[in-house]
């Protein structure tokens, strides 16, 4: 019997967008626990191109092991076109959304199918299309995971205490850096949800986007500094992070905290005389949550915005994109 063949994206090598492929290779066998989906849509994350580079950002002793070739991608929309014998929350037809193995790097998501942990996945929203759906896992888990409900126990690899998320509200105040951005504007909407008052800090020509999302104050980075702007805030977001990430303590009233989502590196002298921590997590797979976020979206409370869909074969052409930066929500690549 000819093996059954699909069509993917592949690194065999490592380097710029160039370095993507689109090649034939055998549709995988779900193994024990897992579903094959048939993939609509899948979402674009930093993750991939940090794959795609070799992961050279990352620690070597936090970096995981990976060989080339190599399928990058975790976040899939799709139909559920087979079930392993020990599979019993899905069936044949469902639709379903998806992170799937993360942290680690092996979700093999650019593909027209892909084997999937039944654990990592929840029913797509009837709300939302496919690519709505696939641009949510990753970045409103990690939007969920530091601002609501960690959810785990696994350490994080930035720092030795759990991550507590702060109590959310009426008379708190969150900044959230890069909120136009796919965790962005997703820990933005969450935090409105909670009924905070929240100050969106983008470039100008997001201002409209992150109002109409519910911004209370906006501020563009490339005319004002935050930190000289705003001041007496309970909880920063970063969703930029990075070396710069400290000036934004100095927005914080004392007690507050900032939860950076691309850990930095901050002064812990700083942190105790500023009476603030710094505190962050790392985002995994979970499907409990992403069926508890599927609520919000099909009722339309968290909304998905995306920035501009490719086809799979142009994978490429959307890490190019990717690379330009100032990305209005999210960037997915759809699967014919």
């Amino acid at each position: 019997m000819p093996t059954r063949t699909m069509r993917a994206i592949q690194l065999h090598e490592h380097g710029g967008p160039e370095v993507l492929r689109y090649d034939e290779v055998p549709v995988p066998e779900p193994g024990p626990g897992e579903v094959l989906v048939r993939v609509h849509a899948v979402g674009i994350n930093p993750p991939d191109w940090y794959l795609r580079d070799g992961l050279t950002n990352i620690p070597p002793e936090t970096r995981p092991e990976f060989e080339l070739p190599v399928i990058p991608g975790t976040d899939v929309s799709g139909v559920v076109e087979t079930v392993a014998a020990d599979v019993e929350d899905f069936s044949v037809g469902d639709e379903v959304f998806g992170l799937l193995r993360f942290p680690s790097f092996d979700g093999r998501a650019y593909a027209e199918y892909v084997a999937a942990p039944a654990s990592d996945l929840a029913r797509k929203p009837a709300g939302i299309d496919h690519v709505h759906a696939a641009g949510a896992p990753m970045s409103l888990l990690t939007a969920w995971q530091f601002l609501i409900e960690v959810g785990h126990d696994h350490p994080s690899p930035f720092q030795a205490a759990r991550h507590r998320p702060v109590a959310l509200g009426a008379g708190t105040t969150v900044l959230v850096n890069g909120a136009a951005g796919g965790v962005g504007h997703f820990a933005l909407q969450l935090a409105k949800w909670k009924g905070a008052q929240v100050i969106a800090v983008a470039s100008g020509a997001h201002e409209s986007f992150l109002r109409d999302l519910g911004a209370d104050e906006f501020i563009d980075y490339t005319k004002s500094r935050p930190e000289e702007l705003a001041s007496g805030v309970d909880l920063v977001l970063d969703a930029v992070g990075g070396h710069d990430s400290s000036r934004l303590l100095r927005t914080l009233k004392r007690g507050g905290a900032l939860f950076p989502v691309f850990f930095g590196e901050y002064d812990e002298e700083e942190t105790t005389k500023l009476g603030v921590t710094v505190s962050g997590t790392q985002v995994r797979s979970n499907g409990a949550q992403l069926a508890e976020v599927g609520r919000l979206l099909d009722a339309g409370t968290v909304r998905v915005a995306i920035d501009s869909t490719y086809p799979l074969a142009d994978a490429q052409a959307a890490h190019e994109r990717a690379s330009r930066g100032h990305i209005q929500g999210k960037i997915v690549l759809k699967v014919a």
